[in-house]
């Protein structure tokens, strides 16, 4: 992996202040957002791009709800939101977009990605591993509701679960669904 690692900024938001890094791998760039005193297990949210719920605050899924949720949590409780740079499950805005025109259609999310070509989820944690040995992590809480991200970080050892509690609304409840019962999901 040829990481490269930016300055560390100061980071205000609405949810209280943090600090921010980024680290390049390649043509990705993703983000570690954290709190000034790392608690000795931090928990730590792993969280992958989703610019129509992070930014447009869409309700079709409930990424942005889970981003506004880590945020708050971890600035009350100290920890690390890592935002990793692989939008639409790994398959780019683009063809996010095109799914979401299938989904309009009828098709859930994985029916809709099956009809473009793609498989399920093309998303990679091996960077996680790597930005939580930068900041010599080696025990987190990890805030998930995905098991894949539970069983793919290999070189930290994972404490706890703290569950993402998100509500459901007629524009997302059919996402959810999918989630939980095809995508195992622990909701």
């Amino acid at each position: 992996m040829n990481l490269e690692i930016s300055k560390i900024a100061n980071l205000p938001t609405k949810y209280g202040n943090f600090k921010i890094q980024s680290f390049k791998d390649n043509d990705k760039e993703h983000l570690a957002v954290y709190t000034n005193t790392l608690p000795s297990i931090p928990t730590v949210r792993i969280h992958s791009e989703c610019m129509t719920g992070d930014v447009f605050k869409s309700i079709k899924c409930d990424c942005g709800e889970q981003l506004d949720y880590a945020l708050k949590y971890i600035a009350k409780e100290g920890g690390m939101i890592i935002y990793l740079r692989q939008e639409g499950r790994g398959i780019g805005l683009f063809n996010k977009v095109n799914a979401y025109s299938l989904q309009d259609l009828g098709h859930d999310t994985m029916k809709a990605n099956e009809l473009l070509g793609f498989e399920q989820d093309y998303r990679k944690y091996e960077i996680v591993d790597e930005i939580l040995k930068h900041f010599e992590i080696e025990k987190i809480n990890l805030m998930t509701n995905n098991p894949l991200k539970l069983k793919s970080l290999k070189a930290i050892k994972i404490e706890n679960r703290v569950p993402v509690i998100m509500t459901s609304c007629a524009s997302n409840y059919e996402y959810l669904e999918t989630k939980k019962n095809r995508m195992g999901h622990l909701l």
